[in-house]
């Protein structure tokens, strides 16, 4: 197993969180992982970018060209951080609007499932969905669970889960 996957976002909208759930899930599975991240502007709303590499790999950079997978969180990330992708990357955009081959409203998916905040996971069951990731929805399902603050788990799993339900 090998897949690069680049996680585009804006400050606040989850992108390390997303990726730490990636690299658990990774990890669990028994594959080699490696992250990266760029914050810029984040604080401040501006992108974010966080590469995952799963497989055996030498190096953290994912070059232009090389991503098999692209997780947008932010419509407007596309076409600023697009040319990661190879030509065939399945890609997630997370817009009310159809702009990729996949493109779901994970914003208003999460506030259905009562967190707003979590518009990272439904992109994530999603994506986990359409069987475009290294592993099955219910090893992510076990990472988001490591992952959460108890205090927010329910309701991160009810925005994956409505992800996965969007997805069929």
């Amino acid at each position: 197993m090998r897949q690069r996957i680049v996680v585009s976002g804006r400050g606040g909208q989850g992108v390390l969180t997303l990726t730490r759930i990636l690299a658990e899930a990774a990890s669990a599975a028994g594959h080699e992982v490696i992250t990266t991240e760029t914050h810029g502007m984040a604080q401040r709303g501006g992108a974010v970018l966080s590469t995952i590499k799963v497989g055996a790999f030498h190096g953290p950079l994912v070059a232009s060209g090389e991503a098999e997978v692209g997780l947008f969180l932010h419509v407007e990330n596309l076409p600023v951080h697009s040319h990661y992708l190879r030509r065939d990357a399945a890609v997630v955009v997370n817009t009310a609007h159809r702009v990729a081959q996949k493109s779901v409203n994970a914003d208003g998916l999460a506030s259905g499932a009562g967190e707003p905040r979590a518009a990272n996971l439904a992109v994530l069951g999603y994506a986990a969905g359409k069987g475009i990731l290294f592993a099955p929805a219910e090893a992510f399902e076990a990472a988001i669970r490591q992952a959460i603050p108890a205090r927010y788990l329910a309701g991160s799993l009810r925005a994956f889960q409505a992800g996965l339900e969007a997805s069929q």
